[in-house]
């Protein structure tokens, strides 16, 4: 079938953050312009709008965290800052025109598929009708809230880290903070010295890996400045130093394991002096079976003299502080939560509804799955990217992105040539897929027996069992016989 004969579908992103960019730039390149990009806030970046928290950063090496056909020469450390990331978005979006198909301030409230077609129906009230949706609203979105006696009690400051309130001077106050993960380390990191009192409440501890976070120079800079040549070569060296180290080393593979175990523990045991401090930071899982942290001011803000590593559990919130199981009251004037984000709700709370009419409430009552984490039984042309076993331990989500978006963009080529009259994945292809990855989860390091967030409701992980290259090879090519003919 020529170019000019291709049926030319409408297409509605939701979401403008990084993988909605680029979802807009790659259909654009393909011919499709037929394209509105939904947007619930009233600037684009996602999670690099959403986090502004002290001290927030990529853990993925920034020349990596990147597009492969836009690099960026303007780095100022090895792990980008967010507020550099948010303009790099900012300025892609802007270059490839992407801001000016962007509603904002417009969320997508009820989605239904009727006769074929997507019918939309936006929080300004709107009507939309289009051919195919790609939800790109990110993983990390739902700030979660701890399930906590008296929380709503809180008499001073409290805001969740993904909700910063930059109103409130920490200089000086008594600042509690609970959690310890990644954001957690970084914040404290960030405000420990400020604060007159700092206590962490700590639940489990982390496994911590210190990579220098180098500063790039103006020579630096200047020699990567119109050579992308040089920038995509950065990236791929990054790129293959984490799929040889921590990628191996979480879905099993020995000896990058033990290198990787080796580290973490040797860079806790030369960091932390006290050995009470140091047992109490040690965890009594296996290196890797949470998100490794990549961190290097972690250790050295909880020795400092203002700062209270707290490990009794919380037994209550009251007006002025909160209680431990040992009942003891530690009192705070300002309380963060470092408490994460709800991962498996991905477009909801959308009224999303399928073919003759099933909510997607009902498809995942049970169990969150999909096919190829892209695709979803019932629900014919839609795509769902960064979906359910998306995650590749600490790799690069824009890399994992460009690899979706261009197995998406085949599939609408399909329905472009008249190959496919919907893009729909049976039911049985979705079942054949979720039991190829539960046959590859045991020899990884996240059934090593820890609470993360990777884990769903069954304690299963929604993670990628196996390599990177195997990854990409799933996607490179859809298997026509997994999806529904015509009627």
């Amino acid at each position: 079938m020529s170019a000019n004969t291709l049926r030319n579908p409408s297409v509605a992103i939701i979401g403008a953050g990084m993988t909605g960019i680029l979802a807009a730039i790659k259909l654009r390149e393909a011919g499709i312009d037929d394209i509105v990009v939904l947007e619930k806030a009233d600037e684009l970046g996602g999670t690099w709008r959403e986090n502004t928290y002290p001290g927030v950063a990529c853990d993925v090496p920034s020349h990596m965290y990147t597009y492969s056909f836009r690099g960026n020469p303007e780095w100022s450390h090895r792990f980008a800052r967010g507020a550099e990331i948010h303009t790099y978005f900012k300025q892609v979006a802007q270059e490839y025109g992407v801001d000016q198909q962007i509603r904002f301030g417009e969320a997508l409230e009820r989605c239904h598929h009727v006769d074929g077609q997507w019918q939309l129906h936006t929080s300004k009230g709107a009507e939309l009708t289009v051919d195919f949706v790609v939800a790109a609203t990110g993983i990390l979105h739902h700030p979660a809230y701890p399930d906590i006696e008296g929380l709503d009690r809180y008499q001073g400051e409290m805001w969740h880290t993904a909700r910063w309130n930059h109103d409130v001077d920490l200089a000086g106050k008594r600042v509690g903070i609970i959690g310890t993960g990644s954001t957690a380390c970084q914040v404290i990191g960030n405000i420990a010295e400020r604060c007159g009192q700092l206590t962490i409440f700590q639940r489990t501890p982390q496994w911590i890996v210190d990579v220098p976070d180098q500063q790039y120079t103006e020579k630096d800079k200047a020699g990567l400045r119109g050579r992308q040549d040089k920038l995509s070569a950065l990236s791929r060296r990054y790129a293959m130093a984490l799929r040889n180290t921590f990628s191996k080393a979480v879905t099993g593979k020995k000896i990058p394991l033990a290198l990787m175990s080796w580290a973490a523990k040797r860079n806790l045991r030369k960091s932390v002096r006290d050995p009470e401090l140091r047992a109490k930071l040690t965890p009594d899982y296996p290196v890797g079976c949470k998100r490794l942290i990549i961190n290097s001011t972690f250790y050295e803000a909880v020795q400092r003299d203002n700062v209270l590593l707290e490990t009794a559990g919380i037994e209550r919130i009251e007006e002025g502080g909160v209680v431990t199981a040992d009942g003891q009251l530690h009192e705070v004037d300002v309380l963060i939560l470092a408490t994460g984000f709800s991962p498996f709700n991905f477009m909801r709370p959308m009224d999303l509804r399928g073919r003759d009419g099933v909510s997607i409430d009902q498809v995942w009552e049970r169990k969150v799955q999909a096919y190829r984490s892209v695709c979803l039984p019932g629900f014919p042309n839609f795509f769902l990217m960064l979906g359910p076993n998306t995650p590749i331990g600490n790799y690069s989500v824009i890399a994992m992105s460009e690899v979706q978006t261009n197995y998406v963009l085949k599939l609408i080529d399909q329905w472009r040539a008249g190959k496919l009259d919907q893009v729909e994945a049976t039911e049985e292809a979705k079942q054949r897929f979720n039991d190829y990855l539960r046959e590859g989860m045991g020899n990884t390091v996240w059934v090593g027996g820890c609470q993360s967030w990777y884990l769903d409701a069954d304690g299963d992980p929604a993670m990628w069992p196996y390599s990177w290259k195997q990854w990409v090879k799933e996607l490179e090519e859809p298997d026509l016989d997994d999806f529904r003919k015509a009627a």
